[in-house]
């Protein structure tokens, strides 16, 4: 945490402060979440009784603090989603208090059925809950959902002398990861009209995930997998080259029974599970490009010199232009200047990395489309009403 000066780590803990010292930050309005341990621990507290009542807890809290304030600061809640119910009965609560967004920690560590060791359950593919009733119960509510996931200290980010090795990517890993199994899980496709954003990271994470998305759709959809089936070698031509050109440990393999038993090939999965992209319902590349880009936004640090890669339609599969959110990061550690965090976000357009309109919808536009995107009234009696009101209508 930063401790000079002074008044800027005040301003982050004291909610009148950070009011009155926002338009020095050149933000005219600020979603505020909070930070560790309240976030990114959630996920990993086993104890139902503590993480539920630590989250109401912090969510009472965040709601009394920021009372009076909210013309140009809303607080975000969080949601504790060990199980869908859970997850549900704290929408429903933040919502009944007036909050309009919320964030979930995202990968939940669960222990492993029959065995020893724990996975982490990435919510949307292969989980153990179905959570579409949470999904549902965002739009319903009329809730922006963010994620916000921690990955320090997992596998090799455990290095015993070194926070910045540890640090470095842990955000993007744990958003990449829950981005991914909301695509392949198929959430989007089941929910056209969910909005879901991914905080903090960097730009670099998203524009490599979606890119990788559609090249290995190129070679593993369904009819491209037909080059992989074991069943289409042609088992006859291949002995006679692995005799005719092979090694000598070839040939004794071929006259060998090992070759007919098919162990040498492999085996392919069962027809209803060898596409990958089935949930997403993919049928033309250009299906990627339309969930990805309609569903998910990301947020940025302004510092981030690959923001530019996000706006880049030449080098994104399909002329994608993925949305990316600004944010301020104030109050970590990487934010040496409260004062210059818009004036740094901003050379991005003197370094020629965005121009005027992107660093508009950058620090902008994404961001007033994301929050209205489930509550069109999400700016109503904030000092940004009429622009938000004249865009959206625009």
């Amino acid at each position: 945490m930063p401790t000079k000066p002074t008044a800027d780590r005040a301003a982050v803990m004291i909610s009148e402060l950070l009011y009155k010292r926002l338009s020095d930050f050149g933000l005219d309005f600020a979603v505020v979440f909070p930070t560790s341990p309240s976030l990114t621990q959630v996920g990993h507290l086993e104890d139902d009784e503590l993480r539920r009542a630590g989250a109401r807890a912090h969510n009472d809290y965040a709601w009394d603090m920021f009372r009076g304030y909210t013309d140009r600061l809303t607080p975000v809640a969080i949601i504790p989603n060990h199980t869908p119910t859970e997850a549900i009965a704290e929408l429903e609560y933040v919502h009944s208090l007036g909050f309009k967004a919320v964030c979930f920690a995202g990968l939940v560590s669960r222990p492993m059925a029959g065995a020893q060791g724990r996975y982490w359950d990435a919510l949307a593919l292969d989980s153990d809950y179905d959570y579409d009733p949470v999904w549902s119960k965002l739009q319903e509510l009329g809730l922006a959902g963010t994620f916000h996931t921690s990955t320090m200290y997992f596998g090799y980010r455990s290095q015993r002398s070194s926070f910045t090795y540890n640090h470095i990517g842990h955000f993007a890993a744990g958003a990449e990861a829950l981005c991914k199994a909301f695509f392949l899980g198929g959430v989007p496709k089941r929910f056209p009209k969910l909005r879901i954003a991914f905080m903090e990271g960097g730009a670099g994470w998203a524009v490599n995930l979606y890119n990788d998305l559609v090249r290995h759709w190129k070679t593993r959809n369904p009819d491209a997998l037909q080059y992989l089936d074991p069943d289409n070698l042609d088992r006859d031509q291949l002995k006679a080259l692995m005799k005719a050109f092979g090694t000598p440990t070839m040939r004794t393999v071929v006259n060998g029974a090992a070759l007919e038993t098919g162990r040498l090939f492999g085996s392919a999965p069962p027809p209803d599970k060898r596409d990958d992209f089935r949930h997403a319902g993919i049928q033309r590349v250009e299906q990627i490009r339309d969930q990805f880009v309609n569903s998910f936004y990301f947020g940025s640090e302004g510092e981030d010199p690959l923001v530019g890669t996000a706006f880049n339609r030449r080098v994104n599969a399909c002329q994608a232009k993925l949305s990316m959110l600004l944010g301020s990061d104030i109050g970590h550690f990487d934010v040496l200047d409260m004062n210059g965090v818009l004036a740094e976000a901003y050379e991005q357009v003197e370094h020629g990395v965005l121009d005027e309109n992107e660093f508009r919808e950058f620090s902008f536009e994404n961001a007033a489309r994301f929050w209205t995107s489930h509550n069109p009234d999400f700016f109503k009696g904030t000092v940004v009403e009429r622009e938000v009101k004249n865009l959206l209508n625009s």
